[in-house]
């Protein structure tokens, strides 16, 4: 979020106030119409400009803006929205306007857009794209969203192995014309459209006109299958350090290339899909501001009311040792503490396991080293922060009058108890993930909330237990 007083915010607000001073839409004509019409006699605004403060403009604002560019900045800033912005633009324009809008994007943001449409939009929106382009984008839109085949273009620059560097080049100056994806890799086809080599763009200029694109082109081939899912797709990207990789069905024919800047928005989305289920929600479809209350509610609440469910059995344990509680009232002055050191260990532990499990660092099979490593590590800090307990205890004065004459034994009550919840906590929430990624769920399910929740719960039995044992005969 932008703060109020940003530089940002300060331009959005001079322009909103600079656009509304304006004339006002005659009547007759639409707000689009009205703004691309008056664009050449307002303040220059650059398409970076516009970018930079977009997220904090009200549609009508947003509108206003984009007419207030420049058509060759209007359309590199169009291509750099998502989807949803730019479906929203697209919709507010004249009818006679859509179709060169729409013709703008590549298949893979034009599939996209269409994604983004309500049923009835769809089939309007594609047919305002040509025959060949129309045909592209209802192929990608029969994959799922997030496989590689949902991200791919399908125009490359493709070449036959037989072909000679010069006629190769020759032939690549013709495709180019068709708007392709990217330059950087030319892929070798056989007749059936199986990927047989590819050969960078560089390494065909170098390359002496006589040889032939079997001569120069690489047969080690990186590819994805067209319905890898895009996290997938996303690691060949990080281990490869590739700009496009071809996308292929289970025959080896070549579908399109996912490039590194579709991938870019698939790692961002996916980060923050798992980053707002580590808080104990479910991921949001869209920006923070642009979802409404009720969706916000029904993503949140869910979860919350399933927290809290957790939550009740605390009062459950409790009331399961009234009578300890009642004969030790100072017990429960600890309370809190040994709740928060168990759901914060717990948290910890399952974030990070999470966060390698997303990055591949982790296997299910690794599940021992994992549990090993935690039950040393739970076992250091359980020591360190247990010791803290029994020291803030024994040492604080008057602890005798506080604390009851029992001091020593509350103390390492509470010591004991810290060190071991502390230990369940790290030990939980390292196993849980990779219990669910085993079964087939989402590690990001397992998220600090519900960890917290669940070691909070067997906490309070750990630490009334280790009381009745330490403590019977004295407080007990």
């Amino acid at each position: 979020m932008i703060p109020p007083d940003s530089p940002l915010a300060l331009r959005a607000r001079t322009l909103a106030v600079r656009m509304r001073a304006q004339n006002r839409t005659p009547r007759g004509r639409t707000d689009m119409e009205q703004f691309q019409a008056n664009g050449e006699t307002r303040d220059a605004l650059s398409g970076d400009e516009l970018l930079d403060i977009w997220a904090v403009l009200p549609t009508p604002e947003r509108l206003e803006g984009f007419g207030l560019l420049e058509r060759a900045d209007a359309e590199d800033f169009y291509g750099h929205l998502g989807a949803a912005d730019q479906l929203m633009l697209l919709m507010s324009m004249p009818a006679s306007q859509r179709r060169a809008w729409m013709r703008l994007l590549p298949p893979d943001d034009a599939a996209d857009l269409v994604q983004a449409a309500h049923d009835e939009q769809r089939d309007d929106l594609l047919g305002l794209l040509d025959e060949v382009s129309r045909e592209e984008v209802k192929a990608l839109l029969a994959y799922a969203e997030d496989d590689a085949g949902g991200l791919m273009s399908p125009r490359f620059l493709r070449v036959r192995t037989d072909s000679s560097v010069d006629e190769a080049i020759r032939y690549l100056r013709r495709q180019a014309r068709e708007r392709v994806e990217t330059f950087s890799y030319v892929y070798a086809l056989d007749a059936q459209q199986v990927l047989l080599g590819v050969v960078s763009f560089r390494q065909l200029l170098s390359a002496t006109g006589e040889k032939t694109i079997r001569d120069v082109m690489h047969t080690d081939l990186v590819t994805v299958h067209e319905e890898m899912d895009q996290e997938d797709v996303g690691r060949v990207f990080a281990q490869h350090d590739l700009v496009a990789v071809p996308v292929v069905d289970a025959e080896g024919r070549m579908k399109g290339i996912v490039t590194i800047d579709d991938i870019v928005d698939v790692v961002e989305e996916e980060a923050t899909e798992d980053i707002q289920k580590l808080g104990g929600m479910a991921a949001l479809e869209a920006p923070y501001l642009q979802v409404g209350l009720f969706d916000m509610v029904k993503k949140r609440a869910p979860w919350l009311a399933v927290l809290m469910v957790g939550e009740m059995l605390t009062a459950t344990a409790m009331g399961h040792f009234e009578h300890d509680i009642q004969k030790a009232i100072v017990l429960t002055l600890f309370v809190p503490l040994i709740i928060s050191c168990g759901g914060n260990s717990g948290s910890q532990a399952s974030t990070l396991v999470i966060r390698a499990l997303a990055l591949d660092e982790l296997r299910v099979k690794d599940w021992a080293r994992v549990l090993t490593r935690e039950l040393r590590t739970g076992l250091v800090m359980g020591f360190i922060l247990g010791l803290m307990g029994v020291l803030r205890i024994v040492l604080w004065p008057g602890a005798a009058e506080v604390y009851t004459p029992h001091y020593l034994g509350v103390g390492l009550t509470v010591g004991i108890s810290v060190a071991a919840v502390v230990l369940w906590g790290a030990t939980m929430g390292a196993m849980l993930p990779l219990l669910l990624h085993r079964i087939g769920f989402d590690p990001a399910s397992a998220s600090a909330p519900f960890v917290a929740t669940l070691v909070d719960v067997t906490g309070l039995v750990i630490y009334f237990t280790v009381a009745t044992i330490f403590l019977s005969g004295s407080l007990l």
